[in-house]
Formats: structure tokens, C-alpha cells, sequence
């Protein structure tokens, strides 16, 4: 007889049909997986006949030959478990076919007959939906992101006895709910801008780099409130869209962290550390995973003390700023992750950190600063926008107290996003950070005393080329700010006092 059963894989941040197909002929008693498949698929022989036999079924009295096609693609995941495992009631003659032609299902099988989560049931569902299927049998725990592809069925199953009873039709199963697209967003009581005491000078600059997604360096001693600063800049960014929250979950549904929630509505911070490999920092792996930079899709990527991460690491952080994804390479296939987010980076001034501070004495030669700071390439460097000093703050602006709230600047930060999202419509970019030079220009060209002030800048404090490109966008989104249709010169003075290492170096 022939078992037919339809589930899917995931290749990157897409997904495909696998076909499951079970014979069982003439022949000692005999089982074989072909189709390619890795040692986590081969494996599976033995969890799925004792998850079979633990619940009371035998399926090992014939030659039995499982098929996955299609057989040129590599198959590389326990959720092949259960289709495998009904695949086999088929062909033995214990479950019938007619639900298994219209539902696909994925899982992975305990000894005891146990269904395990599994990673990308929301990128499964989505492309069997595309497929023209009707349902998907999950997990229980990854029900949740499955349902929340409309148009398809989602059901969650604890044990392989119940999707038994239900493809037998003895009992009634419903699909789960709808998940609802939109989520209630975090308050963020622990987390505001307006704890943040002093540092108004970078608090701007926090604000202009939400409201263009400028990538910002933040420069000073230790203890002068960086990395606080840094966790409140999502509490600045605008909420999901419906597409957004979606591209974001699927990432973290291919990476296993959505852990049976539905979908991630708040926009995500990653923080990794300076230690990280480079497959935690990008992704990649023998399966490639989304790394840190693509889990911060749509959100914020901290990297604390820039200089001290692995110089490979940073040089390979350069294709994702430039092209907003990530692209592994194999033999065989190509998989690729969406990685736009916003870079926000710390380092101290020096290597003990506290040139030019006013209450420490630096200790640093001037030979150390310089090769500390060349731990960061120009190429990196030339795509931060924004660098930010972030002087130590004395006690009477603690005293004073922290001044704005993530909300009021957040409405400021949205009505600047709307209008820059209405003047880029039709092109490739989708924020001022996102221009390139041709639209910098085209959008961005500043009045006659701001093409006079970007000539002084030029020709007497030696700022490049690269480095005016990058005062006219933060330039361009300050005027958003201000609600000004036309970059002046005020804006430019105010852009450029946010390169600090140009200044430095000139």
C-alpha cells in the first residue's frame, strides 16, 4: 500500500512542500528514508517507531521504503517526525488518506508518542496557505503563530493518539482561533526617555536617528549613561505595521524564539555581546539560522563596546547596513534573512575611557586612542550617520530630573516618519537613513546658505565627501523635525555637530 502525507521545510526565511510518501511491499521486514535526508531526518526511524509502538501501533512487517521529495533538496528537520509517522499508519492501512490531502502537518515525536514544537510553523503556514491548502496540524505550543495566517485552519495536537482519533474522524477537533495581528504595545514603565537625566544633546540625537532610522555612535566614559540611552530607543520608534510585525515574526518563528506566544508585536532590541561568534552575530550555520542582526529586523541592534567585538564580525555587519539583508551562501542554495534595523553602537573615547573627561585623568599614550579607534574600519564608520558625545553628567542635572517621556517625542519622531514616508513614495527607500546619493540630492539640497556652509565644511574643516552625504540625510530629517519643507542652513549646523570623529579627525 502508499501512505501519502503533505508537510513543508523552511530554506531561510522561505518554505516548500515536502511530500511524505510511504510503500509497504513484499519483502523482510525492512525500513529506509530517502530523498536526501540529514542524520536529524534519518534519525527519526527510531523516534517515530517507538512513538508508534508506545502508542500501540505496529508498523514494521513489510519492506517499507519512505520517500521525501522532492528528493533533490536537503531535508534537515525533526518536524518531519509526524508526517513520517501517519505516512506509515497509511501505508500499513491504519489512518485514511482523505485529510491528508488537503492539510499538511509538521512535528517532531517523542519516544512516547509525545508532539514536540518545532521551528517556522508561521513560515510553514504561510506558504501552504499560498499553496492552496486548507489546514496545517501543529504542535500545540506552535499553534498560536500558525493561526495567524488567515485563510488556513490551524489545529494543535499534544500526542499522536489525537491526530489519529481526529484524521479517523472520532473526534472533533476546531481550529484554533485567529490570532489577533495587532498586539497591545509595551508601556515601557521601566524603560523611558524621560528617566534619562541630562545628556540633552544626545537625547536629540536619539530622536533624529528614530526619526530618519539613522545608525548612531555613542561616545564616552564609562558610567555616562550609554547603554541607557540606548535601550530607550525603541520607546522612540513608531509601532509595527501589519507587515512589519510579520516579516519580524517570522524570523523569530525560524529561530525558535517565539515560544508558542503568536506573534512579536513590540519591536525587538537585540543586544548581543561582544564575545559573539559570527554566525550568532549574522547567522549562518550547516542549517542557516538568522544571527543577531536579523532578529533585530525592523528594531534596534546594540552593539556596547563596539571596539572590543571580533574585526571580522564588524567588517561582515557592512553588507547588512548597506542592503537591509542577510545572504548565506551554500552549494546548493542560497538563504537569505531581511536584516534593516537601526545600528546603535557605544564605545568609550580611549582605551580606559576617559579622554576629555573633566573628573577622571586619562591614561592612555596617544598611540593607544589612535589604534583603539582603528579597531572600527572607515567603512563601518561610513555608514553611522551620527556620532555622539556623551559626556559624564553632573550632579545638578541629576538633581533636575529627566525632562521628556518616550510618548512626546515618539509623536514628534512619527509625524517626521510620515513625511518623509510621503516624499519617498515611488522610490527605493523607505526612510531618510535608506537614501541613497541621488535622492540625498534630489530631496535634501539645502538652500544658498547651506550650500555655502556645506562648502566651508569642506574646504576649510576638511569634512569628505562621504561625511557630507551624511550631514545632508540626518540634515533632511531634522528639517522633518521641524516640519520644514526645505533643507537651511540651520539644519546643516545642527547635522554637523553630530560627526564628532570627523571633527576629530580633521
Amino acid at each position: 500500500m502508499l501512505g501519502q502525507v503533505i508537510s513543508s521545510a523552511t530554506l531561510g526565511m522561505d518554505a516548500y512542500t515536502v511530500n511524505v510518501e510511504v510503500h509497504a511491499g513484499r519483502g523482510q521486514p525492512f525500513l529506509r528514508i530517502v530523498g536526501l535526508p540529514d542524520g536529524v531526518v534519518r534519525e527519526s526511524e527510531e523516534r517515530v517507531l517507538s512513538a508508534l509502538a508506545s502508542t500501540g501501533y505496529s508498523c514494521l512487517s513489510k519492506r517499507t521504503i519512505i520517500n521525501l521529495a522532492p528528493a533533490d533538496k536537503r531535508k534537515d528537520s525533526a518536524a518531519l517526525d509526524l508526517p513520517i509517522a501517519i505516512g506509515l499508519m497509511q501505508a500499513y492501512g491504519l489512518v485514511p488518506t482523505l485529510r491528508t490531502k488537503t492539510h499538511g502537518m509538521i512535528g517532531e515525536l517523542g519516544l512516547d508518542g509525545s508532539i514536540k514544537p518545532v521551528t517556522g510553523a508561521l513560515v510553514v503556514a504561510s506558504h501552504l496557505k499560498d499553496a492552496g491548502f486548507e489546514g496545517l496540524l501543529t504542535p500545540t505550543k506552535n499553534v498560536a503563530e500558525a493561526a495567524a495566517v488567515n485563510g488556513l485552519e490551524a489545529r494543535g495536537f499534544n500526542h499522536l493518539s489525537e491526530v489519529v482519533a481526529w484524521l479517523r474522524s472520532e473526534t472533533k477537533v476546531e481550529p484554533a482561533p485567529p490570532t489577533p495581528i495587532r498586539g497591545r504595545l509595551a508601556h515601557w514603565e521601566d524603560v523611558d526617555l524621560g528617566d534619562v537625566c541630562g545628556q540633552q544633546h544626545a537625547k536629540r540625537a536619539l530622536e533624529i536617528a528614530a526619526a530618519g532610522a539613522h545608525n548612531i555612535l555613542l561616545i564616552g566614559p564609562p558610567g555616562s549613561g550609554k547603554t541607557m540611552l540606548a535601550r530607550r530607543v525603541p520607546t522612540l520608534l513608531p509601532p509595527m505595521n501589519t507587515l512589519e510585525i510579520m516579516e519580524t515574526s517570522k524570523l523569530y518563528s525560524v529561530a525558535g524564539k517565539l515560544n508558542g506566544h503568536g506573534l512579536l508585536v513590540e519591536r525587538p532590541f537585540c543586544n548581543p555581546h561582544h564575545v559573539a561568534s559570527d554566525v550568532g552575530l549574522i547567522g549562518g550555520g550547516a542549517s542557516p539560522r538568522p544571527g543577531q542582526v536579523s532578529l533585530a529586523h525592523n528594531g534596534v541592534l546594540f552593539l556596547d563596546e563596539l571596539p572590543e567585538f571580533k574585526r571580522r564580525a564588524l567588517e561582515m555587519l557592512r553588507q547588512p547596513l548597506e542592503d537591509g539583508e542577510v545572504v548565506i551562501s551554500r552549494a546548493a542554495y542560497t538563504a537569505r534573512f531581511p536584516a534593516r534595523f537601526i545600528l546603535v553602537a557605544a564605545m568609550n573615547s580611549c582605551p580606559c575611557g576617559f579622554l576629555g573627561d573633566l573628573t577622571h585623568k586619562c591614561t592612555c599614550s596617544p598611540q593607544a586612542v589612535v589604534r583603539y579607534r582603528q579597531r572600527i574600519s572607515g567603512p563601518l564608520l561610513d555608514r553611522i550617520d551620527l556620532h555622539v558625545e556623551v559626556p559624564a553628567v553632573p550632579y545638578r542635572e541629576m538633581r533636575a530630573g529627566g525632562g521628556e517621556n518616550s510618548e512626546v517625542v515618539r509623536t514628534r519622531v512619527e509625524a517626521a516618519r510620515r513625511l518623509a514616508a510621503e516624499r519617498l513614495a515611488g522610490t527605493s527607500a523607505q526612510t531618510n537613513g535608506d537614501m541613497t546619493s541621488r535622492l540625498t540630492w534630489q530631496f535634501a539640497e539645502p538652500d544658498a546658505d547651506g550650500h555655502r556652509l556645506l562648502e566651508t565644511l569642506h574646504d576649510k574643516l576638511g569634512l569628505s565627501a562621504r561625511g557630507l552625504m551624511r550631514v545632508l540625510k540626518v540634515a533632511r530629517t531634522i528639517a522633518d523635525l521641524d516640519g520644514a519643507p526645505h533643507v537651511r542652513s540651520a539644519h546643516i549646523a545642527e547635522a554637523v555637530q553630530y560627526r564628532t570623529l570627523d571633527r576629530l579627525v580633521s
